[in-house]
């Protein structure tokens, strides 16, 4: 693990009884950067923000913040800002009282509070709200000055716990460039849990997915994209297809995958010996309609069962060997293809990954 790291979970776990939460979690997230946390329901992300804030304590393990552990430290001297999905305002306060409340608390000046609160507003941009009430808000201006207050007294990390549940589609993703914007502008450390791929994909430095209470993969966007680690985490950052196989062939640089529709070769993993059973994965954009024209493709017949347009590209759905069904992301623009029809599709196999069955 980085010995420059802001944050830094070592070997933390957490069990209710029987129940394992969290196994063994081990995770740096370093100063000035943005980790996402994503995952199916249950999987133990929104435990892993709790511990860090300090709302719950670990079974094992240990947790540094700037190189102290606070392990054991409540919460509010751990120097944490935190933004929730619910926004958290206090109603009878206008927001510049809202956005102040906790330099407030702590003494400062009040010259120096409305000087703090003023440059959060610009920040936000929101500068002529400030005298009023949060129901007089939208959910989006809401969101920000949640954030607003969250970061006014420079907590040393920040947490987000899915933060923009509450937003239709549109005010999301809108809020997504909002909130990148603004903790690239104050350089916070940030742990931001959600279970939108996409948001994580849009705003993060590096994401790690989380699966069963551990962390099965950690990077960047498009190092899970490209090289997912496990079949889980194929799945859930975008999508695949899989084919069953075995393993025929095996030397130094390549091994050769027997599969339900053809052979092809794949490069090497010391992990797969001759007789494995594994699965192939091949992302839908790979799929190509009429085949690949490449050494090592493998290309086949299928029936088209749907075809959907979607705007950027066709999804479409097909069955190999009346059995095997795949999806398609065809980007031809304006191909139409009724269901029902016999077409050639194919893959190049160094598009493709290789994952235990």
């Amino acid at each position: 693990m980085s010995a420059q790291a802001h944050v830094r979970l070592e070997a933390v776990a957490k069990h209710y009884g029987d129940v394992a939460a969290l196994r063994d979690v081990d995770l740096d997230i370093a100063k000035g950067e943005l980790l996402s946390v994503i995952g199916p329901s249950g999987c133990g992300k929104t435990t892993l923000l709790r511990m860090v804030a300090g709302f719950v304590e670990p079974s094992a393990g240990r947790i540094v913040i700037d190189g102290a552990t606070v392990t054991g430290v409540p919460p509010e001297q751990r120097s944490i800002g935190m933004v929730f999905q619910s926004y958290a305002l206090f109603p009878h306060l206008t927001v510049s009282q809202n956005v102040g409340f906790g330099l407030v608390e702590r003494g400062m000046p009040r010259a120096q509070v409305r000087e703090r609160v003023a440059q959060l507003l610009t920040l936000i941009r929101l500068p002529d709200v400030a005298d009023r009430f949060p129901a007089q808000l939208s959910g989006g201006q809401q969101q920000r000055v949640a954030l607003a207050r969250a970061v006014a007294c420079e907590p040393r990390v920040l947490l987000m716990d899915e933060p923009l549940g509450a937003l239709d589609l549109k005010l999301r993703e809108a809020m997504q460039i909002e909130i990148r914007r603004i903790q690239k502008a104050l350089g916070t450390t940030t742990l931001y849990v959600t279970h939108d791929q996409s948001e994580a994909m849009r705003i993060s430095d590096r994401i790690a997915v989380m699966n069963g209470g551990r962390i099965e993969q950690c990077g960047r966007a498009a190092d899970l994209y490209a090289t997912p680690r496990t079949r889980f985490v194929a799945e859930f950052i975008g999508k695949m297809n899989f084919v069953s196989g075995s393993v025929v062939g095996h030397n130094g640089e390549e091994m050769t995958v027997r599969t339900e529709v053809g052979s092809l070769r794949v490069r090497s993993d010391a992990s797969f010996t001759v007789g494995n059973a594994v699965l192939i994965g091949v992302r839908p954009e790979d799929v190509l309609i009429g085949g690949v024209d490449a050494a090592d493709a493998l290309t086949m017949s299928a029936r088209v069962e749907e075809n959907a347009y979607l705007g950027t590209f066709n999804e479409i759905r097909v069955r190999v060997n009346g059995s095997l069904t795949l999806q398609i992301e065809d980007r031809s623009r304006g191909m139409s293809i009724a269901s029902g029809a016999e077409v050639r599709i194919g893959w190049d196999a160094q598009r493709c990954r290789v994952f235990h069955a």
